[in-house]
């Protein structure tokens, strides 16, 4: 495993393989349409021999019709540069390899198309292929290991037994004259989406496309059942994560059965098996742990996965675990004593490694435990920036892994990784040219100790042409969350560098209540959502202004959104010493957004009891408590598709910043859901966001 890193190859990485042009010639100030219009670069796709690797790339345009996806095909070796491998005016997605590493599937929406279908293209070229024509579409195709059939997902109307009945169901949905929408429990939202009664099925077909997909879980008991769905992600739809057995008869998948209590009970996930001759499947894990993302070794004989205890706390770390194959129903902790929450996941090729990633300080590293016991160490490192998307090809005659990094001054590419070495590669260089030209620097670090003798981390963002023996004003940005942490990575939604553009110093603090730092370091926000993370942050800024003489202590402004914008309303409620705020999608009252938002029991759980029963809790942390102190200027902006924060938190806010007569300006897009994604309304959200701080801070430097 990797020891040390070589010197040169930090170098390589930190500027991303940049020209060696003048620097004082060439580059300057970031802009919107810079950030917006960087190409992005997807999970890398490496065939399994190693010698191919597939990345999807978004080629981004303000107008959405005008976005190009296409897949480019990238020598595993680097030996070449990425050429575009297709070359249609849909987005493609999704890229899956033929064991025998000459076919991919992916995911296509091409003319003649209602929703998008499953292709089938051959590494030699050619034309692609379709495998499906289902009237709801079909997504994430997936090989079987003996190369002769695809699984997919694919949505379906709870009562429709077939693609025609499918097909029936959503016509009489669309001519109905009437458009109510009926529900007997909860929850009947997710993220900017009424739920309907459509649910994501497990489809398996050949691969040569010689008969049509077959259904595996219409008509099980399992799909009857009211909880029922398949894995939710934050701002995702769902997804059954499924895994087919080494010995292609059945597939392993993720659901839960109990999304109907999630007003008054954790959800939790299981495993399942379901044969691919049909029959009803059948659970593997059960209990009090969460369990996700099935994924089988190279060898056939261990089946790994992440726990999680939500059952047992309100919060609780992702977990490595692994069971023998074929299963006997027990399983084992990998790497128990790692105290950080695991995210992707993958075998070494001789299936005696897990490489996984997780978050830490800002920074996404690559760990690895043996599989069989062990606990883990790190594997590949950076002085700065995230490792993501991990993949191991799993025929590879060499131990090598793929995977995209990013910082917040250099955009994903894809890398390859010789595991025994160290020694990386950088496959593709996407935004490498584009990046030479932008006035952005590292972000810089420092950690402080908090009152309560806590270690608390922070980054700063710095404009552009800086100057150490200037002064800027301080704009605090608080990341959203709780339960997430700055990174060192590109980010449109709140970029750190288009934020500093106009010349402030932008400060970035994990509070406690943020990932990254041990499970502990989570769960102490219980009890006390707003006031213990508001302190840290305010400590944060102290910090840095005591450290660091070219931030004027006189001119600070406060950001965030979703649980920043709940932070920023709790400035707004408990001090006056920034200039003005912005909040984006927060909360005014905690009652009122546990009574409204789509997912609400964790808030409970958070304040020790329901707010019937623990009154003065939970008001003594809502802002609106305090509305009479009320006097800092205040942007507020929601997007009215909001289901996670809905519109009415923010006009609660509105409404007593107008009452207290406090200088105050209200955005609220209407196409917009918990972000800003569309390309013309982000342009507005960052000038509007410019002109408030020049307003109320006074011009930079």
């Amino acid at each position: 495993m990797l020891k040390h890193i070589q010197p040169s190859l930090v170098l390589g990485i930190l500027l991303a393989g940049s020209s060696a042009l003048s620097a004082a010639e060439t580059i300057s100030p970031i802009t919107h349409e810079a950030l917006w219009l960087m190409k992005q670069v997807g999970a890398p796709a490496p065939s399994p021999d190693g010698r191919w690797v597939i990345v999807p790339v978004t080629e981004p345009a303000y107008d959405e019709k005008d976005e190009v996806s296409d897949l480019w095909l990238v020598p595993g070796d680097g030996s070449a540069p990425p050429r575009r491998f297709t070359t249609a005016k849909s987005k493609e997605s999704s890229p899956a390899w033929s064991p025998d590493s000459r076919q991919i599937a992916f995911t296509a929406k091409r003319d003649g198309d209602d929703a998008a279908q499953i292709y089938v293209i051959a590494i030699d070229g050619g034309e692609a292929r379709r495998l499906t024509q289902l009237a709801l579409g079909a997504r994430a195709p997936l090989w079987s290991p003996d190369g002769q059939s695809i699984a997919f997902q694919a949505p379906m109307h709870r009562d429709a037994t077939n693609d025609a009945d499918n097909k029936r169901i959503a016509d009489e949905r669309k001519q109905a004259k009437s458009k109510v929408r009926a529900y007997d429990g909860f929850p009947v939202r997710r993220w900017d989406k009424w739920l309907e009664d459509v649910q994501t099925r497990l489809f398996v077909m050949p691969a040569d496309g010689t008969s049509a997909p077959r259904d595996l879980l219409g008509g099980t008991a399992l799909l009857q059942l009211p909880g029922y769905r398949g894995a939710f992600g934050e701002g995702a739809g769902e997804d059954l994560q499924p895994a087919w057995t080494p010995d292609s008869r059945s597939l392993v998948f993720t659901a839960t059965t109990n999304l109907d209590a999630a007003a008054y009970a954790e959800v939790l996930y299981q495993l399942y098996e379901v044969a691919v001759a049909g029959g009803e499947p059948w659970p593997l894990t059960g209990g009090d742990l969460s369990h996700q993302r099935a994924t089988f070794s190279p060898d056939g004989k261990l089946l790994a996965f992440t726990t999680s205890a939500v059952k047992e706390h309100y919060y609780s770390i992702s977990r490595l675990g692994i069971a023998a194959w074929p299963w006997d129903g027990s399983t084992r902790a990998v790497a128990p004593a790692f105290d950080r929450s695991v995210g992707g996941l993958a075998f070494s090729a001789d299936s005696g490694t897990i490489h996984f990633t997780a978050e830490e300080a800002g920074r996404v590293r690559v760990w690895s435990a043996p599989a069989r016991g062990g606990e883990a160490r790190l594997a590949v490192d950076a002085p700065q920036g995230v490792w993501l998307s991990i993949s191991v090809p799993e025929k590879a005659a060499t131990p090598l892994l793929f995977a995209n990094w990013e910082a917040a001054h250099s955009p994903a590419e894809t890398y390859r990784v010789d595991v025994a070495t160290g020694r990386r590669t950088r496959l593709t260089s996407f935004n490498v040219e584009a990046v030479a030209k932008i006035d952005w620097a590292p972000l810089r670090e420092f950690w402080f100790t908090n009152k309560l003798g806590r270690a608390i981390h922070s980054y700063l963002a710095l404009p552009p042409a800086f100057d150490e023996s200037k002064q800027y004003p301080l704009l605090v940005l608080m990341h959203g969350g709780h339960a997430g942490m700055w990174r060192d990575s590109i980010t449109r939604r709140w970029n750190y560098h288009l934020l500093a553009q106009p010349g402030y110093v932008v400060l970035l603090t994990d509070y406690v209540g943020s990932t990254g730092y041990g499970q502990q370091f989570t769960r102490d926000i219980l009890g006390d959502p707003l006031r213990g993370p508001a302190d840290d942050i305010n400590a944060a800024a102290d910090e840095a202004i005591r450290r660091f003489p070219f931030i004027d202590g006189t001119r600070q402004a406060a950001a965030g959104a979703s649980y920043g914008g709940h932070l920023a309303n709790w400035m707004e409620a408990t001090t006056t010493r920034y200039k003005c705020l912005i909040s984006h999608a927060g909360l005014v009252s905690l009652y009122s957004q546990w009574a409204t938002s789509d997912v609400i029991y964790h808030r409970e759980r958070m304040m020790g009891g329901p707010f019937w029963e623990i009154t003065a809790a939970w008001l003594d942390q809502s802002p609106s408590t305090y509305a009479k102190h009320f006097q800092t200027p205040m942007l507020l902006t929601i997007g009215e598709n909001d289901f996670r924060v809905p519109l009415n938190n923010v006009l609660e806010m509105w409404s007593l910043l107008q009452r207290q007569r406090v200088p105050s300006r209200l955005l609220v897009w209407p196409d917009e859901n918990h972000w800003i994604l569309k390309g013309e309304n982000s342009r507005v959200f960052y000038r509007e966001i410019h002109e408030w701080l020049a307003r109320w801070l006074g011009e930079a430097p």
